[in-house]
C-alpha cells in the first residue's frame, strides 16, 4: 500500500469521528463527505507543489476548513447535534466550535466514542467489524468486503443497515457512561479480535497475511487501554495476543507470499521487541481472578515466542491452556487446536484420537484447517493414501491462492513419498528374488 494511502486511510477515522460528533451523529453521510472532499483536494494539490512536510496536519487544517464550508452550506437546511446547534448557527462562534472539536486531545476522545458506537448491541458482530473497518480503518466498501469475504452488494447493504441503526442514535456514545462502558467494552474488544484475526488468517484472494489489518486492531486496542475505564485485564490480555502473533508476521510468508508453517518460520527473525511488549502486557492482564479466553489464548502465544526452537515448546503447559479455554470458551476451532497440541505432546495416534472427539464435528465442515490437521497427523504415522485424501478435501475448501499452493505442496510431498516407498518394494523384491 503506498505511503499517502495509508496516512489518508489513518486519518480518515480521526477526520470522520470528530466530524460526526459535531454534525451528529444523524449526520454520518455528511460526515464521510466532508472527509472525501478533504482527501480530494489534498490529492490536487499535493500532485503540483508535493506532499507538505506534515502531512497529518495539512489534512486535518483542509478538513476543518472543508467542515466549516459544509455548515454554511448545509446550515439552514440541517440540525446538527443539539448541544451544538445554536454555536454552528453563529457565524461568530461557527469557526471556534470547529477548531475546539479538531483538538488532539478532543479527535482521540472521538475515536473512542466512535469505536463504542460502531459495537452497537443491535448490530451483529461482522455489522460491527465491517463498521469499524469502514469508518475507523477508512477502508472502502470493496475492501471491506474483500477483508471480510463478503460480496460487495452483501457488505453495502450490512453497511447501510449499520449507518441506520447509528444514525437512530441520540449522540455519538458517551464514553463517559461507566455503565454502558462497561456494557459495550466485551463487544468492543471481541470487534478488535476479529479485525486482527482476518489479518492474522487472510481469507484474502491476493495475500494470505494481510499486516495491515493487524496493525490497525493494534492501534485501536492501544486506544482503548489509553482509556482508564478501557485499561482492563481483558484489554491487557487481548493487546498481549496480539503483540505475541504480531512478532511472528514477518515468518508467515515467504517472498513468493506462501504460508510458511510454525515449525518452519525462521524464529531469529521475529519480532522481540514485541515479544517483550507482549510479556509485558500480559504481566499486567494478571490482576484479579478473572481469567479470559484472551488470558489464554496470549499464554499460548508466549509458550510459542519462548521457545527457542519448536523442539522447546512446552506442550503440556499449551494442552493444559487448552484444557482451561475448552472449559470456559468451549467450540470446534479450540477443540482442534487442542488436538494438535496433544499430537505434539503424546504423538500422532493421540492426537487423531482427540480429533474423533469433537464435539459436532459438522461445524468444521467449510473449515480447510480441520482436513489439513487430519492430513498432517495422518503423514506423520505413516499413512501416507490418507493424508493425501485429507489435503485434497483441505484444497478443495482453500480460502486463497496462498492456502491452495501449500496444500498442492502437501499433497505432492505424500504422493512423492508414495512413489519412494513404492521403489524401495520393488528394490527389495528384485533383491529376494
Amino acid at each position: 500500500m503506498p505511503l499517502d494511502e495509508r496516512l489518508f486511510r489513518h486519518e480518515a477515522g480521526r477526520m470522520v469521528a470528530a466530524l460526526t460528533r459535531l454534525l451528529g451523529v444523524h449526520n454520518l453521510a455528511l460526515a464521510e463527505d466532508v472527509v472525501q472532499e478533504a482527501f480530494c483536494r489534498a490529492a490536487d494539490v499535493w500532485k503540483f507543489r508535493g506532499v507538505p512536510d506534515n502531512p497529518p496536519a495539512w489534512l486535518m487544517a483542509t478538513a476543518k476548513n472543508c467542515a466549516l464550508d459544509a455548515l454554511r452550506r448545509e446550515r439552514t437546511a440541517r440540525t446538527f447535534a443539539p448541544e451544538l446547534g445554536r454555536h454552528l448557527q453563529s457565524e461568530w462562534t461557527l469557526a471556534p466550535v470547529v477548531e475546539e472539536f479538531f483538538a488532539a486531545e478532543a479527535i482521540k476522545d472521538d475515536l473512542l466514542r466512535m469505536m463504542f458506537a460502531c459495537c452497537h448491541p443491535r448490530l451483529p458482530e461482522a455489522g460491527q467489524v465491517a463498521l469499524i473497518l469502514h469508518i475507523l480503518c477508512g477502508f472502502s466498501v470493496g475492501e471491506v468486503a474483500a477483508a471480510l469475504m463478503s460480496g460487495r452488494d452483501a457488505v453495502e447493504k450490512r453497511l447501510t443497515r449499520a449507518k441506520q441503526v447509528l444514525a437512530g442514535s441520540k449522540g455519538l456514545f458517551d464514553v463517559g457512561n461507566a455503565t454502558d462502558f462497561a456494557a459495550r467494552l466485551p463487544a468492543v474488544r471481541r470487534a478488535l479480535y476479529l479485525l486482527f484475526s482476518e489479518g492474522y488468517h487472510s481469507a484474502s484472494p491476493e495475500r494470505a497475511v494481510r499486516a495491515e489489518l493487524c496493525r490497525e486492531a493494534m492501534r485501536l486496542t492501544a486506544l482503548l487501554i489509553d482509556h482508564p475505564r478501557g485499561r482492563t485485564p481483558a484489554t491487557y490480555a487481548l493487546a498481549a495476543l496480539m503483540s505475541f502473533n504480531a512478532a511472528r508476521l514477518p515468518t508467515r510468508t515467504d517472498a513468493s507470499g506462501d504460508l510458511v508453517p510454525l515449525y518452519d518460520q525462521d524464529r531469529s527473525r521475529w519480532d522481540r521487541g514485541l515479544i517483550d511488549e507482549g510479556l509485558r502486557l500480559l504481566t499486567l492482564a494478571a490482576v484479579g481472578s478473572d481469567v479470559t479466553s484472551y488470558h489464554l489464548e496470549a499464554a499460548v502465544a508466549a509458550a510459542h515466542a519462548r521457545a527457542a526452537t519448536p523442539r522447546d515448546t512446552d506442550w503440556t503447559q499449551i494442552v493444559w491452556l487448552y484444557d482451561m479455554l475448552m472449559a470456559i470458551r468451549p467450540g470446534p476451532v479450540i477443540a482442534l487446536n487442542r488436538a494438535i497440541a496433544v499430537a505434539e505432546k503424546d504423538g500422532p495416534e493421540r492426537g487423531l484420537a482427540a480429533i474423533r472427539a469433537i464435539h459436532r464435528p459438522d461445524r468444521l465442515a467449510r473449515y480447510p484447517f480441520f482436513p489439513a490437521a487430519l492430513g498432517e497427523l495422518e503423514l506423520r504415522r505413516g499413512d501416507r493414501s490418507a493424508a493425501a485424501r485429507h489435503f485434497r478435501a483441505a484444497l478443495a475448501l482453500a480460502r486463497s491462492p496462498a492456502e491452495r499452493r501449500h496444500y498442492q505442496r502437501r499433497i505432492k510431498a505424500c504422493d512423492d513419498d508414495a512413489a519412494r516407498a513404492a521403489r524401495a518394494g520393488e528394490a527389495r523384491s528384485a533383491v529376494i528374488g
